[in-house]
């Protein structure tokens, strides 16, 4: 299993939950195949559920971190999602990290339209995403990555 749970100890700049330590949890699974993109949606489903989403909120995870952990295999070919519990004043909070060291995209702005795809798909999941999530963050440079960040309340 390439999941593991744990304190949480990197933090996307620009997203303040407001959190204090101790009351973070997270798991991180590595992505370089379709089992990768499996076992992130069942992480993302256990992790909703333990802090307290309901279906329609556990179904908005599982979506999010399907469609970033495919993006990661499509685009990047490996990479890693991380799914933190987050519990701060403004409530409970999951955040979903998806972070490779691929090609990066080339236009970002381009990239979060509906109907732009640089690899033949739909063009629709990086603006879903956004969409379906409360915060949205997104870095990318050509050559050496891309990390997405984003929050969905509970």
């Amino acid at each position: 299993m390439s999941g593991y749970y744990g304190e949480c100890t990197d933090r996307p700049g620009g997203m303040d939950t407001g959190r204090t330590s101790g009351d973070c949890v997270e798991v991180r699974v590595t992505i370089s195949g379709q089992s990768g993109v499996a076992e992130a949606v069942r992480e993302a489903k256990r992790t909703a559920a333990k802090a307290g989403f309901g279906r329609s909120g556990k179904m908005r995870v599982a979506t999010v971190v399907s469609e970033l952990a495919n993006n990661i295999r499509f685009y990047a070919g490996e990479g890693r999602i991380i799914i933190r519990t987050i519990t701060g004043p403004s409530g409970e909070w999951i955040e979903i990290v998806a972070e490779d060291e691929g090609p990066g995209i080339e236009d970002v702005e381009k990239a979060m339209h509906d109907g732009f795809s640089m690899g033949g798909g739909l063009g629709v999941g990086l603006p879903a995403v956004k969409r379906m999530s409360d915060d949205f963050l997104i870095e990318s440079t050509q050559g050496r990555g891309t990390r997405v960040t984003a929050r969905i309340r509970a």
